[in-house]
């Protein structure tokens, strides 16, 4: 996991589902942390405009340029959801946050060659 690790954090371009503009979750603790050490954040939400003055966007397919990682910080149910679009995107570096992660969405990943990180926190890398 560790390889995998250092290959995601290597990357420019990060989605972040699950941003939100409540500084006490994750989902925007992360865009702030990554924000910090310049990675290109697109934070994902349907019901949000802007988080962290970034242009937030409603689904992965609305974002102008292919990212490099995936981001989760939802319930898995939604993790599980999403995935299906990061196929059909050809998005295949998956990052499951802690709480984001099922055995359906790691094996999801795994099934269609899907590089997955579960059970890590981006924001201790």
């Amino acid at each position: 996991m560790q390889d995998l690790i250092k290959e995601f954090m290597a990357q420019k371009k990060f989605a972040v589902i699950g941003a939100t503009d409540n500084p006490e979750k994750y989902g925007n603790q992360i865009i702030k942390n990554l924000k910090k050490r310049s990675y290109e954040i697109y934070p994902v939400n349907p019901r949000l405009k802007k988080v962290e003055g970034l242009h937030c966007y409603p689904n992965l397919a609305d974002i102008p340029v292919k990212v490099d990682v995936v981001d989760f910080a939802v319930p898995p149910g939604v993790t599980e959801e999403i995935l299906t679009q990061c196929k059909e995107l050809g998005l295949n570096r998956i990052w499951l946050q802690p709480g984001s992660e099922s055995e359906a969405a790691i094996a999801y990943c795994n099934d269609n060659n899907m590089k997955v990180v579960h059970s890590v926190c981006v924001m201790m890398n």
